[in-house]
């Protein structure tokens, strides 16, 4: 069993930053690729950011690419999502997850991970 607990979110206006974390428990944490996806109400879980076990292999949605940095201390088991220059559009419950196995790659697609956080609120004011 892994648990996953992310923070660092908050309310902030558009242009500031914010950098999540998510602490993993689990002796096999890196192993694991990581992900961060968000979800506004009313829609889709959303893909973000991920991460192989190395932090060497690294995907972004488009509409973070830039401003958005995904990041991975194996040592303290956390990984971070680095929000830079933020947008209202921004504005949702941000999840960190999991994909178990060993020489995983990350995935865009939230089917394919199998632990998740409880979630942080960010929300971007204009």
């Amino acid at each position: 069993q892994v648990q996953l607990v992310e923070s660092g979110g908050g309310l902030v206006q558009a242009g500031v930053s914010l950098r999540l974390s998510c602490t993993a428990s689990g002796r096999t944490f890196s192993s694991y690729a990581m992900g961060w996806f968000r979800q506004a109400p009313e829609k889709e879980r959303e893909f973000v950011a991920a991460i192989n076990w190395s932090g060497g292999i690294i995907y972004y949605a488009d509409s973070v690419k830039g401003r958005f940095t995904i990041s991975r201390d194996n040592a303290k088991s956390t990984v971070y999502l680095q929000m830079n220059s933020l947008k209202p559009e921004d504005t949702a419950v941000y999840y960190c997850a999991a994909r178990a196995g060993m020489n995983k790659l990350g995935s865009r697609s939230p089917a394919e991970y199998d632990y998740w956080g409880q979630g942080t609120q960010v929300t971007v004011s204009s």
